[in-house]
């Protein structure tokens, strides 16, 4: 799962653009993440202020170091 860190973003559409299952929504004041998120990591490797981070079974927030791309979507 991501994780979003909202007072960080600066609602660039970086991550929207790089979704390949289009789960990611911007709005005004805050992103978010849909249910259908294929946990790809991309949004989390392409985000330039790291708004993004995966999340352990716990739910709280990793490095982002932490996050492998899946190589079945890098070669998209």
């Amino acid at each position: 799962m991501i994780g979003i860190i909202n007072d960080k973003c600066d609602f660039c559409g970086t991550c929207v653009a790089v979704c390949p299952v289009d789960s990611i929504d911007l709005y005004e004041a805050r992103i978010e993440i849909k249910p259908h998120c294929i946990d790809c990591m991309l949004c989390v490797w392409i985000c330039p202020v790291e708004t993004l981070a995966p999340l352990d079974e716990n739910g709280r927030l990793l490095p982002r170091e932490v996050a492998g791309a899946r190589a079945d979507v890098m070669a998209l």
